[in-house]
C-alpha cells in the first residue's frame, strides 16, 4: 500500500496516542528514565534510557528540575513511536504544557519529521498534522533559584571529524570537562580518549528502543527519519544540570541549515540547524530554567573549514568514522558506498588526497563509477540532496574544484568522478571566492569562544 494511503488509514483507525507516564530512578550504577506510550487497540511502548553514574557527582534526581527534564525528554522520545501511525491527537496524561509550549513542540515535530513526510509522500501541514492535549491539571513547576554553574563543557561526540575539532579547539580536558556519548561504540570512546579524557570524563548514555516499535516497523507501519539531535539537546541539557556544567557545546556547522529539497523546508538536519538551536535556547530559558547554555561551537564555520582543521589532527585519522551504514556493523568501518562516505572523502580531498585519504578509507572513492549518481546529487545536479548529514552544494563544488586544481598543478591525471565533474560542470574559481576564509557571525558563541575558533581557522597555516 502507498504510504500516503497508510497515513490516512492509520490516522482514522488510531486516532489517539497517549503519553501515559514517565519515571526517573537510580541505583549505584545508573540513572534510569522509563516512559509509557500507548496507541489504543494496537500496542504499548516502554522505551528506556540509562545514564551511567560511574564516579560522577550528580545532583538529586528527585528534584523538581530533574522531573521536569525527564518529562521533556519523553516529549522527544515519543516522536519515534507516534510516527508509526501519526495519530491526529497526542494526549499527555503525565505533565502539563501551555499553549506556547504546545506550539513549540508542534513546530519541532513537524519540521523534524519533514524528511519522513517527504519520503513517505505524506501531504500535511503544521496546523493539521496533530493536536496536542494535556489532561494533567498541574501547571508549572515552582523552582528554587539555582546558583550559576561552573564554566566546564559537555561535548557530545559521535565519532566524526566535527566533534573532534570541537574537542581539540576548546582544549577539552579531564580536570573540568566531559564528552557525552549516546550508545557508545569503540570508535566514539577512542576519540574521547585520544582527546585526553579518562573514563570518568566520558558520560555514557544507553537508549533502548522498545521491541514493539521494531515489530511495527517490520510489519510495514510508517517509518523514517526522526530528529535525534533534538533528543540530544534535552539529554545533554539534563546531564549539564546534573553535573552543574554551564556549557553544552555541539558541533553543528553552518551547512546544517540547507534544505534537502530546493524550494521546500525539508531538512534532514533540521534539529541541527541554527533555527532549532535558537528555538531551544529560548525555550530552555523560559521552561527548563537551569543556568545551562546549549549552543553549537562550530556554527560559524562551513564543512570545508572544519575539514581543513581536522586534516591537521592526524592522531584521529585512523579512528574517526562518519558512515551510518558502517556503524551498524560489529566493527564500525567506512562502507565506501554511501553519500556520507563520499561526502567525507570529497570534503577532505583538498587537504589529504590522495595517499592519506585512501589510507583512511581503504580505497579511492573518486574511482568508483557506482557512486556517480550520489556524486551528482552531492554537487547539486540531481533531483534531491542526499538525505544524510552532508554539506552544502557550494562546499562540495568548491572542494571538488580545489582538488582538481591541485592535481592539475602537479600534472596528475584525474580519477573517474573528478574527470566527470570537469567534463560536465563548471569549475569554481577558488581564488576569487575562497569560502575557507569566511566566518559566520550569526552564532551563539561568547566572545572568548569566538576568539578561540577564529584563531584556529585563520592562523592554521602559520
Amino acid at each position: 500500500m502507498d504510504n500516503s494511503l497508510k497515513f490516512e488509514e492509520y490516522r482514522n483507525k488510531y486516532k489517539e496516542f497517549y503519553f501515559n507516564n514517565y519515571s526517573i530512578k537510580q541505583d549505584n550504577n545508573a540513572i534510569y528514565l522509563e516512559y509509557e506510550f500507548e496507541i489504543p487497540n494496537l500496542t504499548k511502548f516502554n522505551p528506556k534510557i540509562k545514564i551511567l553514574k560511574k564516579e560522577l557527582n550528580f545532583k538529586d534526581i528527585n528534584s523538581k528540575y530533574s522531573k521536569n527534564m525527564a518529562f521533556h525528554i519523553g516529549l522527544i522520545e515519543l516522536i519515534s513511536y507516534w510516527k508509526s501511525v501519526c495519530s491526529p491527537h497526542i494526549i499527555i496524561k503525565c505533565g502539563y504544557l501551555n499553549k506556547e509550549q504546545i506550539a513549540w513542540f508542534k513546530k519541532l515535530y513537524f519540521y523534524g519529521l519533514g524528511e519522513l513526510f517527504y519520503t513517505n509522500n505524506i501531504k500535511t501541514n503544521i496546523n493539521d498534522f496533530v493536536n496536542i492535549e494535556c489532561t494533567n491539571e498541574t501547571k508549572e513547576f515552582d523552582y528554587e533559584k539555582i546558583e550559576d554553574f561552573s564554566n566546564g563543557y559537555i561535548v557530545p561526540i559521535g565519532g566524526g571529524k566535527d566533534s573532534v575539532v570541537t574537542l581539540e579547539t576548546l582544549k577539552i580536558n579531564k580536570e573540568n570537562d566531559y564528552a557525552l556519548i549516546v550508545n557508545p561504540k569503540p570508535v566514539t570512546l577512542e576519540c574521547a580518549k585520544i582527546a585526553g579524557l579518562e573514563n570518568n570524563n566520558i558520560i555514557e548514555i544507553y537508549r533502548e528502543i522498545d521491541q514493539n516499535l521494531i515489530n511495527l516497523n517490520k510489519q510495514g507501519f510508517i517509518n523514517g527519519h526522526t530528529p535525534f539531535s533534538a533528543m540530544l539537546a534535552f539529554l545533554t541539557y539534563f546531564v549539564a544540570y546534573l553535573l552543574s556544567k554551564k556549557y553544552v557545546a555541539l558541533s553543528n556547522e553552518n551547512s546544517a541549515n540547507e534544505s534537502n529539497i530546493v524550494g521546500e523546508k525539508v531538512n534532514h538536519q533540521y534539529s541541527k540547524s541554527y533555527e532549532f538551536e535558537c528555538d531551544f535556547e529560548e525555550y530552555s530559558k523560559k521552561y527548563l530554567k537551569a543556568p545551562v547554555k546549549y549552543f553549537s561551537f562550530l556554527r560559524p564555520l562551513n564543512e570545508l573549514q572544519i575539514a581543513k582543521i581536522f586534516s591537521r589532527k592526524e592522531k584521529y585519522h585512523k579512528t574517526f568514522k562518519s558512515c551510518n551504514v558502517g556503524s551498524k556493523e560489529k566493527e564500525w568501518k567506512w562502507c565506501c558506498n554511501c553519500a556520507k562516505c563520499l561526502f567525507a572523502f570529497i570534503i577532505l580531498s583538498p587537504y589529504l588526497y590522495k595517499e592519506k585519504l585512501v589510507r583512511i578509507f581503504g580505497e579511492n572513492l573518486f574511482e568508483k563509477e557506482s557512486l556517480l549518481k550520489t556524486f551528482i546529487e552531492l554537487t547539486g545536479n540531481g533531483e534531491t540532496k542526499p538525505f544524510d548529514c552532508v554539506g552544502t552544494f557550494e562546499e562540495v563544488s568548491f572542494a571538488i574544484s580545489k582538488t582538481i586544481q591541485n592535481l592539475e598543478d602537479k600534472n596528475e591525471s584525474l580519477p573517474y568522478l573528478l574527470k566527470y565533474y570537469k567534463d560536465n560542470y563548471n569549475l569554481v574559481d577558488t581564488s576569487k571566492k575562497d569560502i575557507t576564509i569566511i566566518y559566520n557571525e550569526e552564532n551563539n558563541l561568547t566572545k572568548e569562544q569566538n576568539d578561540m575558533l577564529r584563531k584556529e581557522v585563520f592562523l592554521i597555516d602559520k
